[in-house]
């Protein structure tokens, strides 16, 4: 055991770990409400919107399991450095992209760093808050949640600092300003937190072929589904990319279950709650990402809000999480994780549903709050439970990779999502647009803009050029068949997330092993809950089926 680390040390490295996580939270958050503004300023249509944000996705959730392996290799402490830097070097990168591609290549970089430094920054925490002999479980749970805290504080910050960053300046500045925050937590890091002990004989090995495997083998489908509205299903770029996809995924299966290390240990499935538990985390987060990407896009390209309104209009579901998560975690804590998995994700399913009532003159008090709120209610009901059946589904040793494999599958679930029903909602518009400018006398440049509007769902198209009749003719058609798809997004996404809700229902048994739900109350996304992080706090008791 190494010398005891004094207070001011202690109190260091944690605000660089908040930092440093920050940063990556609050360029994810950032991103979505900027999007219409990088499309307007480089182009590309709901493709580039997309790519901005699965570019960073898919290397992140690739990457992110990768991430703990190079720590236990290099230390938690060099790798956490390395992967700030990169997020730095990277975000001033996006500042200075030239083009969407290079924006969506730079993306993908910053996922690639933030893999290096999420995982780490935990690390880093658990080693310097030792919480066996000579430290104390107590000092290293305050440590882990008041890192959980921060993340969340990040989340709410983030679309609200992006918004006034828009109003004030351009696009560019969001990524600029994780320039500052990255060389004060470098500084942090190389000044103030303790070298890392040489590596240990039993650390894992770096599972570099699954990592290629999985990168490569999520990239295929996720071209394929993007690219597909502008391509075709019949095109060879989509035909290739996805079924080389699958084949990829199939031989990343194939060899995680024979590595010496796997990135993914698949022996956790074979455990009831574990499996359950991460086919509803995969539901449930896919339809929060369908929601927060093509919201805020509706709200801007067709409601008309501006990039701060729209910050603004999403600030329910995380003040909502804030208050009843935790609240929701003790209730599932005495009665047991299965009634809330079950009824949280069908409540948020009805509050997805809702927004079938949204029209293209946006009113938010009536037709918007209401389904988020409804949507937040079942979110807080789900993600404390859920995170911490998962967790129970495993055994005490295996806790952190549990987590992480938790973690890496809510991101994947965001980028599928994403994707997938991005394609549905492009080719709903594309069939809506046609339909509503049928008997509608075009000329050459107005079916020009109709081209260039079917690129664009879920926006107004540039009508500049067009006669008077004309140009409304085809603003409305795009409201119309705008307003069509964002209700199949919604809808799709609503059943994605009462699909949890019956996976929760039929697939989870309450845990042998019991995790204290109150204290996962970030879900897979925020932070880390004190079973993750080895704290061991004792359960509280739970009702028998007498009782209850």
């Amino acid at each position: 055991m190494g010398a005891p680390i004094d207070a001011r040390v202690k109190r260091l490295t944690l605000i660089a770990c908040i930092m440093g996580s920050g940063i990556a939270l609050l360029d994810g958050t950032v991103v979505n409400v900027a999007l219409p503004t990088i499309q307007n300023a480089l182009g590309g249509g709901l493709a580039a919107q997309q790519w901005v944000v699965n570019a960073y996705l898919l290397t992140l959730s690739s990457l992110i399991l990768v991430g703990g392996s190079l720590g236990d290799l290099f230390g938690e402490r060099r790798i956490f450095a390395l992967g700030v830097s990169g997020f730095g070097v990277a975000s001033l990168a996006c500042a200075l992209a030239p083009t969407i591609e290079v924006l969506v290549a730079m993306r993908a970089l910053q996922g690639v760093a933030g893999a290096l430094l999420v995982p780490s920054s935990l690390a880093v925490i658990v080693n310097t808050f030792p919480g066996g002999e000579g430290g104390s479980k107590s000092e290293r749970g305050a440590a882990i949640g008041s890192w959980t805290a921060w993340g969340a504080i990040a989340g709410v910050l983030g679309p609200l600092a992006g918004g006034e960053l828009l109003a004030i300046g351009s696009w560019r500045w969001l990524f600029v300003i994780n320039i500052p925050f990255a060389i004060a937590c470098v500084s942090l890091i190389l000044f103030a937190i303790p070298r890392a002990a040489p590596r240990r004989a039993d650390a894992r090995r770096v599972d570099v072929p699954g990592a290629v495997l999985c990168a490569t083998g999520l990239a295929g489908p996720v071209f394929a589904l993007i690219e597909q509205p502008r391509l075709g299903w019949g095109s060879p770029a989509v035909i290739v990319p996805l079924v080389a996809g699958v084949a990829l995924l199939a031989a990343f299966l194939w060899h995680e279950s024979r590595a010496r290390d796997p990135m993914l240990p698949l022996g956790l499935f074979r455990r009831r709650n574990f499996s359950a538990g991460n086919i509803e985390t995969f539901s449930m987060y896919a339809g929060l990402a369908v929601l927060f990407f093509f919201l805020v896009l509706f709200l801007q390209q067709i409601g008309g809000y501006t990039p701060l309104q729209s910050g603004f209009a999403t600030l329910p579901v995380t003040v909502v999480m804030f208050v009843l998560s935790r609240r929701f975690g003790a209730l599932a804590d005495r009665f047991g994780p299965r009634f809330f998995m079950g009824g949280g994700p069908l409540i948020s399913a009805c509050g997805l549903l809702l927004f079938q009532r949204i029209g293209t003159h946006v009113d938010y008090v009536s037709e918007v709050l209401p389904g988020l709120l409804v949507f937040a209610l079942g979110l807080s009901m789900t993600v404390a439970p859920l995170t911490a059946a998962v967790l129970a589904g495993a055994e005490q040793s295996q806790a952190g990779i549990a987590s992480g494999v938790n973690n890496a599958i809510a991101r994947v679930a965001g980028l599928l999502g994403t994707a997938a029903v991005g394609a549905a909602v492009a080719g709903s518009f594309v069939a809506a647009l046609d339909k509503h400018l049928t008997g509608v006398t075009l000329g050459p440049a107005a079916r020009a803009a109709v081209s260039q509007a079917k690129r664009l769902p879920l926006g107004r198209p540039d009508v500049h050029g067009l006669t008077s009749t004309q140009a409304g003719a085809l603003t409305r058609a795009a409201e119309q068949a705008s307003l069509h798809s964002f209700h199949l997004g919604m809808a799709i996404a609503g059943l994605l997330v009462a699909a949890g809700g019956v996976v929760g229902v039929v697939g989870i048994r309450n845990p042998k092993r019991v995790v204290r739900a109150e204290t996962c109350e970030g879900g897979a996304l925020v932070g880390a809950s004190l079973d993750a992080a080895g704290c061991g706090v004792e359960p509280v008791p739970q009702l028998t089926s007498a009782e209850a």
